[in-house]
């Protein structure tokens, strides 16, 4: 089982495909050319710790100024001090959530994705098979969970939803899971994984 689900999500990788954005959904916004975004990574990781391969996820402190309370994958900007965007993921991972960072084994890269906040977001892909101690981030991090990984796999499971942003209506994946709402980037980023794994 776990072999297989190495085998499929690293294939899935290797396809070639065009990068995402928060913007995917909303073709009438007009983002402004030679616009400067911000490299930044997120570890994707899936623990193929249990029998069931689950995506580990973390809701973040509802007292943060940018994206309170949302449903997040560890991960932040790059700093200068990362040697790319893996390296950033591995160390937020490290930071945010207590991931030691020679656990995760790093399958590859989805496309890139663009935030609303002018991020450039590398997801960076992983399995983990051994287990760890999760250890939120205080002031970070409220919770530390995970997801099963055919439940994020299913593109039935999301749905397009919408709320007004800066005065427009704006349109964004949502796949929520039992008392969590996943949804805008981290959906989007999860909804391409799944669009193709199933090709």
């Amino acid at each position: 089982m776990a072999r297989d689900i190495v085998q499929q999500l690293t294939a899935a990788l290797r396809r070639p495909g065009t990068g995402s954005s928060d913007f995917d959904l909303n073709p009438d916004v007009d983002l402004p050319a030679g616009r400067k975004l911000r490299s930044a990574g997120v570890l994707v990781p899936v623990s193929l710790v249990d029998a069931q391969p689950r995506v580990i996820l973390t809701k973040r402190s509802s007292a943060l100024k940018h994206h309170p309370g949302q449903i997040a994958f560890p991960g932040g900007k790059q700093d200068e001090t990362d040697a790319d965007v893996t390296a950033a993921a591995l160390r937020e991972a490290r930071e945010e959530i207590g991931l030691p960072s020679d656990l995760p084994r790093i399958l590859g890269h989805l496309p890139v994705h663009e935030t609303v906040t002018s991020f450039s977001v590398t997801p960076v892909v992983a399995v983990i098979e051994d287990g760890f101690d999760p250890i939120p981030e205080p002031g970070e991090v409220d919770e530390v969970f995970s997801v099963p990984l055919a439940h994020v796999l299913n593109p039935a499971n999301y749905v397009v939803e919408s709320r007004r942003w800066r005065g427009q209506r704006r349109y964004y994946f949502a796949v929520p899971y039992g008392p969590y709402y996943i949804w805008g980037a981290t959906a989007r980023i999860l909804r391409g994984l799944a669009a193709r794994m199933s090709e």
